[in-house]
């Protein structure tokens, strides 16, 4: 019994390690923030989940903050990226998040040019990483061409 504990000991630290590492080596190389991800048409259903959106030139890529997985669990193609709604977390919300975030609403541009009707994603960041979501979302890199 003692070394099965031991054992349960050695393994929960080592994870806890792994994870810590993860989150460091995500963070390292800059443009990454803290947000919740909720996804689906009905996505007032679905929990929030937290993680870590890293910023590339193409798409953000959203990584869970628990989770060992080297890949992301989410990509938002900046393509056709359009921000739908901004609101404040309602009461169901605030169960899952805090009242200094903001959530918004986001979906992709139909093939023929026309908005979307309801959102795919739904982000909850602090204002400061909204500003930062905005601006990746509005600019573009130098040299860089959108493929068609």
């Amino acid at each position: 019994m003692e070394w099965l504990f031991i054992t349960l000991l050695i393994v929960s630290v080592a994870a806890l390690i792994a994870v810590t590492v993860r989150r460091y080596v995500l963070e390292r190389g800059g443009g990454a923030v803290e947000c919740y991800l909720r996804a689906g048409a009905d996505s007032r259903q679905a929990p929030w989940r937290m993680g870590l959106g890293r910023y590339g030139s193409e798409d953000l890529r959203w990584y869970r903050v628990f989770s060992l997985w080297p890949r992301p669990a989410a990509e938002l193609s900046r393509r056709g990226l359009v921000v739908l709604n901004r609101r404040e977390p309602t009461p169901g919300d605030l169960r899952e998040l805090t009242l200094d975030l903001v959530v918004v609403e986001v979906g992709w541009t139909a093939a023929d040019g026309s908005a979307p009707e309801e959102p795919v994603y739904e982000l909850a960041m602090t204002d400061s990483a909204l500003t930062g979501f905005l601006s990746w979302l509005e600019s573009m890199p130098p040299g860089t061409h959108w493929q068609s």
